[in-house]
């Protein structure tokens, strides 16, 4: 039988922007347990994103970076009959937006020589335009799922 559901605390909306999803990014963002210095990151990403594109709602790049970001389909690893399938399937919302924060992260973590909040800016600002490594990042996943389309009737 399967396990329940896990019961998640509501995180609380963060103080600058009123975001919950601003406030996960921190999260996500924090090491070591650093908040002040995950949410100085973030915030100062926002900040940049402002100057750059001399666009006042930062909140909705970085919502729509989030959202271009996130895979519609994924594969999963099946075993059947001694064989192992990479199954495709829908990605969940809370699952999508994860994905999505986690690859932005990986990105800007992977690039040198600028303070975090100016690479993790660059990353936002290209994947809300469709470009980037984390967007690269989603066309590879969505082409594993589109190759292993055949064995899409082994889904659970």
């Amino acid at each position: 039988m399967r396990r329940p559901i896990k019961r998640r605390p509501k995180l609380s909306p963060d103080y600058k922007y009123e975001s919950v999803v601003v406030e996960q990014f921190v999260n996500y963002i924090m090491e070591r347990g650093k908040k002040n210095v995950a949410r100085a990151i973030v915030y100062g990403a926002l900040e940049n994103i402002k100057s750059e594109l001399k666009h006042d709602n930062a909140l909705e790049i970085f919502e729509t970076a989030l959202r271009n970001a996130g895979p519609i389909a994924e594969v999963r690893s099946r075993r059947i009959g001694g064989a192992t399938y990479q199954v495709p399937r829908e990605v969940r919302p809370e699952r999508k937006l994860a994905l999505a924060m986690r690859w932005i992260i990986d990105a800007a973590r992977a690039k040198k020589g600028m303070p975090m909040a100016k690479r993790l800016s660059g990353e936002l600002i290209a994947a809300s335009k469709n470009e980037g490594e984390a967007i690269k990042k989603r066309e590879n996943v969505m082409k594993m799922a589109e190759a292993n389309r055949a064995f899409a009737h082994f889904a659970w």
